[in-house]
């Protein structure tokens, strides 16, 4: 029998991803408002149908529901365009989805409704389906952020300036040593955090807190997007075609100061407050920009997600879980990296152009806050509520 409080959390759940729909204009649930986004509408569909092709298809053996609906939300099928130009009306779309939600919470609830099946035991594929749920939630903000972002010109008038300033060195150390990695628990975790290994790392230092508004901000105004030197090849190349030189959520009031586009509409930016908003190309260029900003910055770089999740285990690092923060490495395997076997919380692919998240972002679900869970995207990629941290070589000290 499933835990009552899976079902309590699935339920709640299943309300978060139709309110979505249900607070946003028709016509707006249809757009898509990014190119690397689908629309609102559609994400609700694919939950629907991942939940579905799970309990009815895998556990009950019973594809008739997901097979009418395969080619609309089954990503592989067809072209998304062609998928979204299929799909039911607003009304429609929340009544088929409300009336599959409740079954399926129902068949859950009822331990007669269901065969038993391995993928039941310790709530494993509960543990999948809440996952991808949060993990299409946060897609879905993605979209309305975008969505405010498209909305024309923002009249707002900043009350508390950002001023950008050069941050202090806060930074903490983490000595030369084996710390462990990974998830212990294979039922809740993806493939990808698996298995739980020792690594050994130098020593380092570790910035306390993410970037901040005023830091980044004085990154720009020191000319930080137009100085080549501290941009790689790469990310030269993204500049020279971007025609924004400065973070996607970012605007201007009618003065001239600075102010931030999210869920909510316009706001100020907090100077301490997180950076939002940048690509890893501009990331690695602020890191190459406050190397020389002073000795205490040199040797400035982007962290490495081992040394993350160790900062984190460690305690050395606590702020953490406002943005989603780029790592230096490729998302790659562990080694000795097994896909699942059941298909369930699986990577499916591991991309050569794919590189690691740490840290979870302020709209991230409790499921996905876990030190092991490992996000990814390109180094492009400037809408996923992303922000960056730095590490420093050692105090002479502690070097070994």
């Amino acid at each position: 029998m499933t835990a009552p409080q899976y079902l309590g959390q699935l339920s709640m759940t299943h309300e978060l991803l139709t309110r979505l729909i249900e607070d946003t204009p028709e016509p707006d649930c249809y757009r898509s408002f990014h190119p690397q986004l689908a629309p609102l509408a559609w994400y609700l569909g694919r939950s629907v149908y991942n939940e579905t092709y799970w309990l009815r298809e895998i556990i009950q053996e019973d594809s008739d529901l997901t097979a009418r609906v395969r080619d609309m939300f089954d990503s592989d099928t067809m072209p998304h365009q062609e998928q979204w130009s299929r799909l039911p009306p607003k009304d429609h779309l929340l009544n088929w989805a409300l009336e599959i939600q409740d079954e399926n919470l129902k068949r859950l609830a009822n331990p007669g409704l269901l065969p038993n099946h391995p993928l039941l035991q310790n709530d494993r594929i509960l543990h999948h389906i809440l996952q991808e749920h949060h993990r299409i939630y946060e897609q879905m903000l993605m979209v309305l952020t975008e969505r405010q972002l498209h909305h024309g010109v923002h009249a707002h008038q900043v009350k508390v300036p950002l001023v950008g300033c050069t941050p202090q060195q806060d930074a903490v150390g983490i000595s030369q040593g084996h710390y462990r990695i990974g998830a212990k628990d294979p039922v809740s975790a993806y493939d990808n955090e698996l298995p739980a290994q020792m690594i050994e790392l130098s020593s380092f230092q570790i910035a306390k807190s993410p970037i901040s508004n005023s830091a980044f901000l004085a990154f720009m105004q020191d000319g930080g997007y137009q100085n080549q030197q501290f941009w790689s090849n790469h990310g030269w190349k993204w500049q020279q075609a971007n025609t924004q030189s400065h973070p996607c959520h970012w605007r201007q009031d009618a003065a001239g100061n600075w102010f931030g586009i999210g869920l909510n509409g316009p706001a100020d930016l907090p100077a301490d407050d997180p950076l939002m908003g940048i690509n890893q190309h501009e990331a690695k260029a602020y890191a190459s920009w406050i190397a020389t900003q002073g000795d205490e910055f040199s040797g400035a770089v982007l962290q490495h997600e081992y040394q993350w999740e160790v900062a984190v285990r460690t305690q050395a690092t606590t702020e953490y879980g406002r943005v989603w923060e780029w790592c230096s490495n490729p998302f790659h395997p562990y080694t000795g990296y097994q896909p699942s076997p059941d298909g369930v919380l699986t990577t499916g692919e591991f991309l050569p152009d794919q590189l690691s998240l740490r840290g979870s972002s302020i709209h991230s679900q409790l499921s996905l806050r876990r030190p092991s869970y490992r996000n990814y995207s390109s180094a492009d990629s400037r809408h996923r509520f992303t922000g960056a941290r730095l590490v420093f070589p050692p105090k002479s000290s502690t070097a070994k």
